[in-house]
């Protein structure tokens, strides 16, 4: 496995800069360098210099870190270069002329600590959204993420489960000898199994990470004509969808993201529905906003009929200073953009329902991946829960353990690794 190395703090130009090797041959490509290692995991000041001319590079702290015990698991050195580009670009310049060493890949640090046992696959995926967190409240799960939550909950669940699995297995070699013969286990263990199948599945109906990190998805849904744009604009401040009096202005769906008081929204502007149709985009932009209405988590009505059945929804009685508008039903909030009057009061009844819809902080939220094994280890349990024939029983258990593995991924998870460290940063 070649040695890697990558700048791990910011950008420069800056004030420092720290560069990281990890690999084999780190310890032998800064020797090259600076001659005499410092100590183990203390700072030195050593000159940095070209091993081909004796050029100097720069003056820099070091440090060494011998592996196992590492960040990446291998022998890991930093210098900690200023921060200019110049002085940058000549350190990788030389790294990279050594035979064995390359620049790092996108994530390929973190990567190299999840081979090597450092971390878990859904710490990785922690750490992963801790980089992306623009809110306190995606900063404060991701940090518990990172940190382990996840890992912890599915380690308990396998404890549980290898018990089960240690006393089926030995009915199932010893059950017919004399001298173990006894009261069949079989019932008690499905009552442990169902009990373990209810616990994964509560905290996978926990509200998912998704929301914290990609926002709620606020759907603004109705009829032509209904205010629909120029409530998404209010609510963007700033003029995002095209408004006019012209019915079927709106024909795609507009999306934008915004931080309002600590929460990210997504907000999606949508095609008036109209029942029929005869210009063949406007039907295009019909459907798709049917589409947006099914995949919303918090619905934003403007039409005079009641809201189709959603999971959450506000009514509202747009365009309220509009010359004979008919009189607001009690449960729409009435609003009018043109005088200011109901926007306030439409940000908190957003946000009430946002504190539903939104992992608490102090508890564990799961992303897409995570869920999906989740309710295939409970499924599996609550299969073996009614499961009278032993070997099928086992059969089960098996299968619930195979899904455990693969949250934190101990087993079948090669397929999701790109698609994760594509998301890090180059020295990540």
């Amino acid at each position: 496995m070649d040695t890697i190395f990558a700048v791990s703090s910011g950008a420069p130009p800056a004030a420092i800069a720290v560069l990281r090797l990890s690999g084999a041959l780190a310890f032998a490509a800064a020797q090259q360098m600076i001659g005499a290692l410092p100590p183990a995991r203390r700072a030195a000041l050593r000159i940095l210099r070209d091993p081909a001319d004796g050029d100097v590079l720069d003056r820099a702290l070091v440090l060494c870190f011998p592996g196992p015990h590492t960040a990446t698991g291998e022998d890991l050195v930093e210098f900690h270069l200023h921060g200019g580009r110049a002085v940058v670009r000549a350190v990788e310049r030389v790294l990279a002329a050594m035979p064995g060493l390359r620049a790092a890949e996108a994530g390929e640090f973190t990567r190299r600590a999840l081979l090597h046992g450092r971390l878990d696959l859904s710490e990785a995926e922690g750490l992963g959204d801790l980089l992306m967190a623009e809110t306190e409240a995606q900063r404060r799960v991701a940090v518990r993420n990172a940190g382990g939550a996840v890992r912890r909950h599915a380690d308990a669940w396998a404890e549980r489960l290898l018990g089960l699995a240690a006393r089926i297995e030995a009915e199932l070699d010893h059950g017919d000898e004399d001298d173990v013969a006894g009261d069949d286990p079989l019932p008690a263990l499905r009552i442990e199994a169902g009990a373990l199948a209810r616990d994964i599945a509560t905290v996978a109906s926990h509200p998912p990470v998704e929301r914290l990190r990609d926002g709620l998805r606020v759907v603004l849904g109705g009829p032509p004509n209904a205010g629909k744009s120029t409530l998404f604009n209010a609510l963007a401040e700033r003029e995002a969808a095209i408004v006019s009096p012209i019915a079927g202005t709106t024909r795609d769906r507009i999306e934008i993201s915004i931080v309002r008081e600590g929460i990210a929204w997504l907000l999606v502007d949508t095609a008036g529905l109209a029942d029929t149709t005869s210009d063949p985009i406007e039907a295009i932009g019909v459907a798709r906003a049917r589409a947006a209405l099914t995949e919303a988590d918090l619905l934003l009505w403007l039409g005079d009929d009641p809201p189709p059945p959603q999971p959450a929804s506000l009514w509202i009685h747009a365009r309220a200073d509009a010359i004979g508008r008919a009189a607001p039903h009690p449960d729409q909030i009435v609003l009018s953009v043109r005088e200011g009057r109901g926007i306030d009061l439409l940000w908190r009844r957003m946000a009430d329902i946002a504190a539903d819809l939104l992992p608490p902080p102090d508890m564990v939220a799961l992303n897409a991946r995570q869920r999906t094994w989740c309710s295939a280890a409970a499924e599996a349990l609550a299969r073996a829960a009614v499961e009278g024939d032993p070997l099928l029983f086992a059969e089960e258990l098996r299968a619930a353990r195979r899904a455990i593995d693969a949250i934190t991924g101990r087993a079948g998870v090669e397929d999701v690794l790109d698609a994760l460290f594509g998301r890090f940063c180059i020295g990540k």
